[in-house]
């Protein structure tokens, strides 16, 4: 029974940054400890930061920090791009295997930029708006002979 009393004890100690807790003083007073709550605030904290993709090795830092779990990264990949396309599908291709086993979301952003997340962020995508519907069902009246069917 000591033991599990002291397997209690030394969780406790653990789970207050190595202090052991105060107990009543003998006055019967009661002594409050206070807990560092610095580690809790930084872990707490989101960071948006923007990479610049050169080469296939760059792609290391983006998933490190994804993998750390409180960073969004903005991946520039012009450069890369313009240098090397194989290069590009390979790193994209990594970024995804990670994003996935995150269980992150990963988007385009324009053609020079990708988005990466961590998984408790999600990269809202736009559905087909009301305007780009009509436009479609214009074009397909414009080309068939039969009664048009409005979908929104």
């Amino acid at each position: 029974m000591a033991d599990f009393f002291s397997n209690v004890k030394a969780r406790i100690v653990n789970m207050m940054g190595g202090r052991e807790p105060e107990a009543i003083s003998e006055g019967g007073e009661k002594e409050y400890v206070e807990l560092d709550t610095t580690a809790a605030e930084a872990r707490g904290k989101v960071v948006v930061r923007p990479f610049v993709m050169e080469t296939f090795e760059d792609i290391k830092g983006v998933v490190d920090v994804l993998r750390d779990g409180n960073t969004i990264a903005i991946v520039n990949i012009r450069p890369l791009k313009d240098k090397d396309v194989i290069e590009l599908k390979r790193a994209i291709s990594k970024l995804k295997k990670t994003s996935d086993a995150i269980s992150g979301d990963l988007a385009g952003f324009g053609d020079d930029y990708i988005i990466a997340t961590p998984s408790f962020a999600q990269i809202y995508r736009a559905r087909m708006g009301a305007a780009s519907i009509q436009a479609e069902g214009q074009q397909a009246a414009t080309t068939s002979t039969g009664p048009q069917e409005e979908t929104f």
